[in-house]
């Protein structure tokens, strides 16, 4: 009889441990979800929002590249943690902010996570809507609607179903995408003006920084949420080295082919660099032959119902992370009913995506990326295995609430908002941000710092540095305590609080 793992139709897994039986695969089997979720068409509109900061085309490009990878390997470094743990990341956290402590970073990360599906969603159905525009067909209302459901339903079924569902999904995902996307580049390799590129002059260092931020919280800041929920039923026996890589390499092979070749097409028009703007997806179509359309149509949905796959997982893990007690099935369909919900009023009511989808990342990208510091210097710190059982204990070695790790996400929160501005003022009621901007000398919100975006960086630093300083000792304590009962015979619904 055979001994191999259960694949499961849906997966009944909700944040307790993952059990030595169902522990399966290689750090190479990460590279399926991370390329398929981030090969979305996306990437290419990126290449015109870093454009946006009025830098040049070399600029913009070692900026696309050092802003993919880096903030992938944070991701790479976090998905450690699933190894040793076996449990989703907004659960391991837990380690260094406490069971019931965690809940803060649980909330931010559901809300990051399923703005994140919401926005994918809705350029899915918007890019449809432009392919049959572009082909003569009907794009109205009823055509943006029935896309919503089938991409609604693609999102919520795989997110009900669940892992294994998931990981085979992507694969297929991963395959088609790759081929029509590389076909897509060589189609649209004439439309570079080369003359218009050289032409583009050079930004001062502010716009540099910030459209590096912005590529941070982009890429790699709006996955380090969830990157431990994918390496978490790897053995505990799987190589570390292979778990980073892997989870760097997928993440970012293609979101830096991609940013690049939108800087360079963006760079060559100005007509799509403003176009971009209204439909970051459906813009791209402009460059296309008819016979293409049909195809790009199912390169970009499938991109971003690849990203929105995994999203709307990991905020189904993330809103039982944070004390909801219902299954885990039920949470990714109340996700994906906020995410339908988000959608409809992006496509039939917005009259602009990139001012309020900018906005959004970076505002959720200040805390996430303060937790961000402090979880990826705990999991550097650590040299030992999780406790598991005890990571749904509140007497157990990590504690109910770890004020320290709550106090550095706090603080790193404060400085980070009074050092970042909403670029375009959209939506005003976020016209308070920037408000470090002049007592610290940096010329205030209309000054030459006002669009840098510092405060996403400082955030990451003060968390980062701050556990460094100060956790290393309570880390040691954890470690030196004998794990007294084993962890798998330690059933989750029972310790949580």
């Amino acid at each position: 009889m055979s001994t191999a793992p259960e694949v499961r139709a849906v997966e009944r897994q909700g944040i307790d441990v993952i059990a030595e039986s169902e522990r399966k695969g290689r750090p190479r089997g990460l590279f399926w979800p991370w390329f398929a979720a981030n090969i979305s068409v996306l990437g290419l509109s990126y290449g015109s929002f870093v454009l946006g900061f009025g830098i040049s085309v070399v600029q913009a490009t070692v900026v696309s590249v050092i802003g993919v990878v880096f903030s992938f390997l944070l991701c790479g470094i976090v998905a450690i943690a699933g190894k040793r743990g076996s449990a989703p990341t907004m659960v391991l956290s837990r380690a260094a902010f406490g069971v019931r402590g965690n809940r803060l970073p649980s909330f931010l990360s559901w809300i990051l996570t399923v703005g994140w599906e919401t926005s994918l969603a809705a350029l899915a159905v918007l890019a449809t809507s432009t392919v049959f525009r572009e082909l003569g067909w009907d794009d109205g209302v009823v055509t943006k609607l029935v896309a919503l459901v089938v991409v609604a339903a693609l999102v919520i079924g795989a997110g009900i179903a669940g892992f294994d569902v998931i990981m085979r999904l992507q694969a297929w995902i991963t395959v088609i995408t790759a081929v029509l996307t590389v076909v897509y580049i060589v189609l649209v390799a004439g439309s570079i003006d080369f003359g218009a590129l050289a032409a583009l002059p050079s930004g001062s260092a502010q716009n540099v920084v910030g459209a590096l931020v912005l590529v941070m919280t982009g890429f790699g800041l709006g996955w380090v949420n969830a990157a431990a929920d994918y390496s978490r039923y790897l053995p505990r026996s799987a190589s570390t080295g292979g778990v980073v890589w892997w989870t760097t390499f997928g993440g970012a092979l293609a979101p830096v082919v991609l940013v690049v070749t939108g800087v360079l097409l963006a760079g060559s028009s100005k007509q799509l660099n403003t176009d971009i703007s209204a439909d970051p997806i459906g813009a791209l179509t402009t460059l296309l032959p008819v016979w293409f359309l049909v195809p790009f149509a199912i390169v970009a949905i499938l991109g971003l119902v690849g990203g929105a796959v995994l999203d709307i997982y990991s905020s189904g893990l993330a809103l039982l992370s944070a004390g909801i007690r219902i299954p885990r099935p039920v949470a990714a369909g109340v996700d994906g009913a906020f995410m339908v919900a988000g959608a409809i009023y992006v496509v039939f009511f917005a009259t602009d995506f990139i001012s309020p989808f900018q906005a959004f990342l970076v505002t959720l990208g200040v805390p996430i990326a303060a937790w961000c510091g402090v979880f990826v210097a705990d999991v550097v710190l650590r040299r030992k295995a999780y406790a598991e059982g005890e990571l749904h204990a509140t007497t157990g070695r990590y504690g109910d609430v770890r004020w320290g790790a709550i106090g550095l996400v706090v603080l790193g929160t404060a400085l980070g908002w009074g050092l970042v501005t909403n670029t375009y003022g959209v939506p005003s009621w976020l016209n308070w941000q920037g408000y470090l901007l002049e007592p610290f000398g940096l010329g205030g919100r209309t000054g030459a710092w006002a669009y840098a975006n510092l405060g996403v960086l400082v955030a990451l630093v003060v968390g980062f540095l701050g556990t460094l300083l100060f956790a290393r000792r309570s880390i040691r304590e954890q470690e030196a305590l004998p794990v007294t009962e084993p962890i798998d015979s330690v059933p989750a619904t029972e310790l949580h609080p």
